[in-house]
């Protein structure tokens, strides 16, 4: 811990960690606050579900695109422009009386434009700690990020059923625009400027670590959302017991990134942090008990946030700095799409054999990620005494003759 407070005293290190906190804070709350308004406005759960679906999808297509976009036009100028659309797309959602195809088109609208802020801070970090700082500070924000799981749905689902579904979508434009501003106007935001990039898009997922930190990160994040599914079937939406134990398995990996985030990153790293996820998951499907699943989950928890370390730094130490925000880009559109995979696959088997299949998908998905660690292990980046920082970008000089 000791590493951590130093860490924070780094000038500007604490106050971008809370700016892009609260700018991405809207994540934890925007799909749930669509679900439950657009299902109260059509009665319909499946149309509700629709236009989930076309937000994520435009969430999943913007990722690589606007975080490449940074390098082009500059990092306040995207996301500014960003910030603003999709402020509007979901004021709109809130405020306007439309058919089904104009709510999906709003929500496709909305993801497309959503803020890389994520893409944007992982850039600014290297620029702004020393190489051995960047591995904690990476598992840090990986550990702080759990804070918007705990608590954003809480909040979401509180003001959407006891004051309103409207206001609900109103607060997420609130904070996205109060958090938005905080980080787009830091300082380090101004100060760092990512070169533009001349490679075309794609060609980072050639990269073996990118390509394994954007497979795992679809494989992760989908066992905690068939996790999720699994949790609200055994206990349903309305009871205390599903978001105790939600908030148990955020708790856990808050404490494992904080706990183990300092230790160096060997190749063998992934897949021993994805096996301890495994291994808790695994104990999952014995019991659908409360505190059993409490503490299978705070198990699998602990890994977590750890494993998302990895990711970060791999994907930072394998990549041109020109590349890195379009790289964390590809890494963001894995995991959504691994949460969409995640849900679904969850969904059937919860309606095919019960709660237990969700968390029998949850395990698959989380065993497939330990194969996939092991087996292309010579392909993961050994960090160990390693500077994390992106590659320098290098280009020709004229000379004289």
């Amino acid at each position: 811990m000791a590493g951590y407070r130093e860490l924070l005293r780094t000038p500007g290190v604490g106050r971008i960690i809370a700016a892009q906190l609260t700018a991405r804070f809207p994540n934890g709350m925007t799909s749930l606050a669509i679900l439950l308004h657009i299902e109260q406005v059509t009665g319909s759960y499946g149309q509700a579900g629709l236009v989930l679906a076309a937000t994520s999808v435009g969430q999943a297509i913007a990722g690589p695109v606007t975080s490449r976009w940074m390098g082009v036009w500059g990092m306040r100028r995207v996301l500014t422009t960003t910030l603003a659309v999709c402020a509007v797309a979901i004021t709109a959602l809130a405020l306007v009386q439309a058919p089904l195809p104009v709510y999906m088109a709003l929500g496709l609208v909305a993801g497309l434009s959503t803020p890389p802020v994520q893409s944007a801070v992982r850039t600014i970090y290297p620029k702004m700690v020393n190489s051995r700082q960047l591995t904690p500070l990476f598992s840090l924000d990986a550990s702080l990020q759990e804070i918007i799981w705990i608590i954003a749905p809480v909040l979401i689902t509180f003001v959407a059923t006891q004051v309103g579904t409207v206001q609900g979508l109103l607060l997420v434009v609130v904070i996205l625009i109060g958090g938005g501003a905080w980080f787009i106007l830091s300082p380090e935001v101004g100060r760092v400027r990512i070169p533009r990039s001349r490679r075309s898009i794609g060609k980072v997922l050639a990269k073996p670590p990118v390509l394994l930190a954007t497979v795992t990160g679809f494989l992760l994040i989908g066992a905690c959302a068939a996790v999720e599914a699994g949790v609200v079937s055994t206990f349903g939406h309305g009871g205390l017991e599903a978001g105790i134990v939600l908030a148990v398995f955020s708790i856990g990996s808050l404490a494992g990134g904080l706990t183990f985030g300092h230790i160096p990153i060997g190749p063998w790293a992934m897949a021993r942090r994805f096996a301890v996820v495994a291994a808790g998951l695994a104990l999952t499907t014995i019991s659908l008990d409360v505190w059993w699943l409490g503490g299978s989950l705070v198990i699998a928890g602990i890994g977590i946030a750890p494993a998302l370390a990895v990711m970060f730094a791999m994907t930072s130490a394998s990549v041109k700095f020109s590349e890195t925000a379009e790289s964390f880009g590809w890494v963001g559109t894995g995991q959504l799409i691994g949460a969409a995979a995640g849900s679904a696959i969850a969904g059937f088997l919860i309606d095919g054999v019960g709660p237990q299949g969700a968390y029998w998908a949850a395990t698959i998905f989380a065993t497939l990620g330990v194969l996939v660690s092991v087996l292309f292990v010579r392909s993961f980046p050994d960090l160990r005494g390693r500077d994390a920082s992106p590659i320098p970008d290098t280009e020709p000089v004229q000379t004289i003759t």
